[in-house]
């Protein structure tokens, strides 16, 4: 091994996505960083050279911003370690942890210094925060801002947990207008409280109940209340994990009318459907619901379209107790699909059967999750970004054992399914962070609006 080449290591792939779509490149690092995409038989002198197998594409690092760690507070359900390598082993390297279901929720600057304490040295990715918007703290958002959130988290219903107060239609505009005022991000969880408190209450063990006390119309009300605020006010907003089809085109046209607004959509929306979901099955909970089969083709097509921009995990687990597998109730189990480890494949084994190519799975999972959370230098292979990578064996299937996952507890409706493509290796800034049977130390950073 050259310890005097002017590079650290180059990786030589017959396959690579790049900005501009499937090339054969070298790719060169020096210090964590990207310093040159060149033609494969570029002579580029390395201390350490990486050949990837004829099977193998070189991905950029997914870039997830929307996981659910729990640290400190309800570390039973995940915590930074577990969560963290199951990002690893499912080709993500940043994630951005969601302000709720941790104890505290981090909505001040003194949790978020919480959040960092519990998260040093357990990182096995890089890590950044969203902040939450709050009744009691719109007064502090920007104070919030200013300690390096990558945005604010709100809800228009309850949370599931109580320590995580819903925002009424006041203090979202005020939330909005605090926001705007600092060119922040405010990312909803658009469902309206008043068409769900009206709709019939989930119980019992039937699918169906449990559909119909989401109903489209909550997402439709609530997303129309949030495009109008975003309008009067200016402030940019994204629709989180969006399940239901019907608001596609009026998100298109408040885009196109010049509303500030992006759109994600998760792997369980695009995978499953309603219809085949057993009863008494509460691994499949989520708010919003898992709908039927036309709305998921729906949403494919928003993706296909560009209304939908990025696809993000929701990865949002507890404790098998709380899912109620001994009554399958799904008015009580927790809502919330664990499936860091499995987007990548999931949306591939999709998105490859509706004729979608790997360099639209990466412009979903990468690209495009940096560009609208503003997670500088991630999401491409190119100069100057973070030397983040993931080999992917796009044609190699498995099929899913949860109690094989890296998740902290193996809960995930994906076991027993087979999906296509397998994550050969990650690599955090020119380093190993993954390889099925090896999982070196963390050595994840936390990372802020700053980078």
């Amino acid at each position: 091994m050259d310890e005097t080449a002017p590079f650290d290591v180059v990786f030589r792939a017959r396959r690579m996505i790049g900005p501009d779509g499937e090339v054969p490149a070298a790719v060169a690092v020096r210090d964590g960083r990207i310093a040159a995409v060149e033609p494969p038989d570029a002579d580029l002198p390395a201390a350490r050279t990486v050949e990837l197998q004829p099977d193998e594409v070189l991905l950029p690092g997914l870039v997830d911003t929307h996981v659910h760690v729990n640290e400190p507070g309800r570390s039973e359900w995940e915590g930074f370690e577990t969560a963290t390598r199951a990002a690893a082993a499912g080709g993500i390297t940043t994630v951005l942890d969601m302000p709720l279901n941790s104890l505290p929720p981090t909505t001040d600057p003194q949790a978020l210094a919480v959040k960092h304490r519990a998260a040093r040295s357990k990182v096995h990715v890089d890590v950044g925060f969203w902040g939450g918007a709050v009744p009691e703290n719109l007064a502090g958002l920007r104070q919030l801002h200013e300690a390096g959130v990558f945005g604010f988290k709100c809800f228009l219903l309850h949370s599931g947990v109580d320590e995580f107060a819903p925002l009424d239609s006041d203090q979202l505009a005020r939330a909005m207008e605090e926001i705007a005022a600092c060119d922040a991000l405010l990312i909803v969880h658009a469902e309206d409280a008043a068409s769900i408190d009206s709709a019939p209450q989930p119980s019992g063990r039937r699918y169906a109940d449990f559909l119909a006390s989401r109903p489209p119309r909550a997402e439709r009300t609530a997303i129309s209340g949030v495009l109008e605020l975003a309008r009067k006010t200016g402030a940019r907003v994204h629709v989180l994990h969006l399940s239901c089809a019907d608001s596609l085109a009026e998100i298109a046209a408040a885009r196109a009318d010049g509303v500030r607004v992006t759109v994600e959509t998760c792997p369980h929306y695009l995978t499953f459907c309603a219809e085949e979901i057993p009863d008494g099955a509460t691994q499949f909970k989520c708010c919003p619901p898992i709908r039927e089969a036309g709305n998921r083709e729906l949403l494919w097509r928003g993706l296909a379209e560009g209304t939908v921009d990025c696809v993000v995990s929701d990865h949002s687990p507890c404790t098998p107790e709380l899912k109620r597998f001994d009554t399958g109730d799904f008015g009580q189990a927790w809502g919330g699909v664990s499936s860091l480890q499995l987007g990548l494949s999931a949306v591939w084994t999709q998105a490859r059967q509706r004729g979608h190519q790997l360099a639209d799975v990466v412009r979903w999972m990468a690209a495009r999750p940096a560009e609208i959370a503003g997670v500088a230098g991630k999401g491409a292979i190119a100069p100057g970004f973070a030397a983040d990578f993931c080999v992917f064996a796009p044609d190699e299937a498995f099929v899913v054992d949860a109690a094989q996952l890296q998740h902290r507890n193996p809960v995930t409706p994906y076991h027993g399914r087979p999906l296509a493509g397998v994550v050969r290796a990650t690599w955090l800034r020119g380093q190993l962070a993954y390889r099925p049977g090896e999982i070196p130390p963390p050595a994840g950073h936390l990372l802020d609006r700053a980078g």
